[in-house]
């Protein structure tokens, strides 16, 4: 299984690229899988060279293709104006909207207040919705009061964390056989979610 994690952030060092490279890494340790995280702040320069997918050079569409070939995805922005920023959202605007329908997908944010996680459920969450990706119930939020020195120091966020990972355990067996069963790839998403 490939995980791909996908940092919003455009600076660096980041508590967001911190958060997604934790729960890449617990994933890698629980499901034994490949593994790999971009940051924003890499690949957004690549990226806005273009404005839309058939403008991709060769370095932009290996972004693009890894994203489109990621069994699972996690998904992480600082909340910026209430939202995720700008280089995530250009990243998504070039993904081809068919190629996402059944991956499996964690969310995360980091943002100042507790109230900024909201932003998870009233952007993230809808922007998989339209592209029929399945998203884990627990998504995972941080302030900067839960890191300490750019690294997860609130046991809370890491229970969370764990939690998002094993329900990604849970639902991957279910949806898996469906897959070598010859159902379409959506479906299998929805049958682990009603399982």
């Amino acid at each position: 299984m490939n995980i791909i994690g996908l940092s919003g952030n455009v600076k660096r060092p980041s508590r967001t690229a911190s958060l997604v490279e934790a729960i890449v890494s617990v994933a890698k340790d629980r499901l034994g899988s490949q593994r790999q995280v971009m940051e924003m702040v890499d690949a957004a320069p690549t990226l806005f060279r273009a404005l839309r997918s058939d403008q991709l050079d060769a370095e932009g569409r290996a972004i693009i293709d890894a994203v489109e070939a990621a069994d699972v995805l996690v998904v992480a922005s600082p909340v910026y104006r209430a939202s995720y920023t700008g280089a995530l959202k250009h990243l998504f605007d070039l993904v081809d909207y068919r190629a996402l329908t059944g991956k499996r997908v964690i969310l995360a944010a980091t943002g100042g207040t507790p109230l900024h996680g909201l932003m998870i459920e009233h952007q993230l969450r809808p922007l998989f919705g339209f592209f029929n990706a399945l998203t884990l119930p627990t998504a995972v939020y941080a302030t900067e009061a839960d890191f300490a020195d750019y690294a997860i120091a609130n046991p809370a966020v890491r229970e969370r964390v764990e939690r998002a990972v094993s329900e990604l355990a849970h639902i991957l067996p279910a949806a898996d056989q469906v897959t070598v069963a010859g159902v379409s790839s959506h479906r299998p998403a929805r049958i682990a979610a009603n399982a």
